[in-house]
């Protein structure tokens, strides 16, 4: 642990400044708990500042909260970022002056530039060495986030590679043609930035997530990418930039002088004469508290349905994009927000706070204290719809 004498104590410490930790941290507010403390190693929002220029939210924001629908990229139920930002779908620096809003607004206490070294678990409570000297907490919420823990280590090479993620302006890169490997969201984003530019793209998914209809948006494109996805390819001349190479599992990336091989589940070579783009995804972003979690049969970290919390080690609870329950996932703002008012309750309750479920009670009807798991599990309920008539390339074929 850090040497230093002088110790931060705290009731809640809060890892993460993202939506994730403040929006657990205004529902441990509004339940009655006020020592709290929120760190963060970069600034508040840093994710989203460090997005792509043109990336945007997928959800939709629209100020609907007087009427009993919260904004769904709200991170609690009085504010709305359509309110705030004045657009539909707000991009990255936009979505950080909002949380950077709210902090202010509510005052919450944030503490930035603050690196997490080491969690030690005590007989009760934890000890946190950080960058700017020791922490005591009773509880923990991890909430770190996913975007700076990118998954560019998943095969042999593929660190030759450029992850979607360190991506600033897709008109830096340089070139004519790319390959870009991953057919969900971030990838397909990444194949109408760089076709809208004027490059020929090349788009490897080891599924077809364009042609899905499930009704769940972590499991196929959302209605905005397809969408975009329509627009582009109602245009000919687009249409003809864009390959999609469905199917196919890249299993290892080599590197020459001036050309990149890419190899797939059949050893049969692509060969790209620009570093591949990787758009695979991000790992859980648990990092140094990653062992203090259960791991299931899929090797995904284990939650307690009762309150997001570790089922090894008490006290330590989650918020943000890894939340699993049931086979559901809670990677959009709008879904794992529905668990701020139960990791807020449990931890006042433990805190022997009095009437928590009253002082929740907004929470509860705004959709933010969802304690029923089987609604966000079983999408029997959705129709199957038929999407637009849309021109599909040869290449879908491929």
């Amino acid at each position: 642990m850090n040497d230093d004498t002088s110790i931060t104590q705290t009731r809640v410490l809060i890892v993460g400044a993202g939506p994730a930790g403040l929006g657990v941290s205004l529902a441990l507010k509004q339940a009655g708990v006020t020592e709290q403390l929120i760190v963060d190693a970069r600034e508040v929002g840093a994710s989203f500042r460090a997005w792509p220029s043109s990336m945007a939210l997928l959800t939709p924001s629209f100020f609907s909260n007087a009427f009993g629908l919260t904004d769904l990229n709200s991170i609690d139920p009085d504010t709305s970022p359509a309110d705030f930002l004045h657009t539909q779908h707000p991009k990255g620096k936009g979505y950080a002056d909002y949380l950077n809003a709210i902090v202010s607004h509510y005052k919450l206490p944030v503490r930035t530039g603050v690196k997490i070294l080491a969690v030690q678990e005590l007989s009760f409570g934890f000890a946190i060495d950080s960058s700017e000297g020791p922490i005591q907490a009773d509880y923990i919420v991890w909430a770190a986030g996913q975007f700076f823990f990118p998954r560019d280590h998943d095969f042999p090479g593929a660190e030759y590679a450029l992850h979607n993620s360190h991506v600033k302006d897709w008109g830096d890169l340089e070139g004519d043609s790319f390959n870009v490997i991953g057919g969900y969201e971030s990838g397909v984003d990444a194949a109408l930035n760089l076709v809208n530019l004027g490059k020929s793209v090349r788009l490897i998914s080891r599924g077809e997530p364009w042609a899905s209809d499930h009704p769940d948006p972590s499991r196929s494109l959302s209605p905005r990418t397809l969408d975009r996805l329509r627009e582009l390819l109602l245009n000919k001349e687009k249409a003809k930039l864009l390959e999609f190479v469905k199917n196919t599992t890249i299993k290892r990336i080599e590197e020459g002088e001036e050309f990149w091989t890419i190899r797939d589940q059949d050893d049969i070579p692509m060969a790209s004469n620009t570093r591949p783009i990787l758009a695979n995804g991000f790992q859980s972003g648990l990092g140094l508290v990653e062992e203090f979690f259960e791991r299931d049969e899929n090797n995904l970290p284990v939650f307690s349905e009762e309150a997001d919390e570790s089922t090894i080690t008490p006290g330590l609870f989650y918020s943000g994009p890894s939340l699993v329950h049931r086979n559901a996932l809670f990677c959009f703002i709008y879904k794992f927000r529905a668990r701020f008012g139960v990791i807020a309750a449990e931890i006042a309750r433990r805190l022997d706070i009095p009437d928590v479920e009253e002082n929740l009670k907004d929470y509860a009807k705004a959709g933010f204290m969802n304690t029923d798991l089987d609604c966000c599990t079983s999408c029997e309920c959705a129709i199957e719809t038929g999407a637009p008539d849309t021109p599909e390339p040869s290449s879908f074929e491929k």
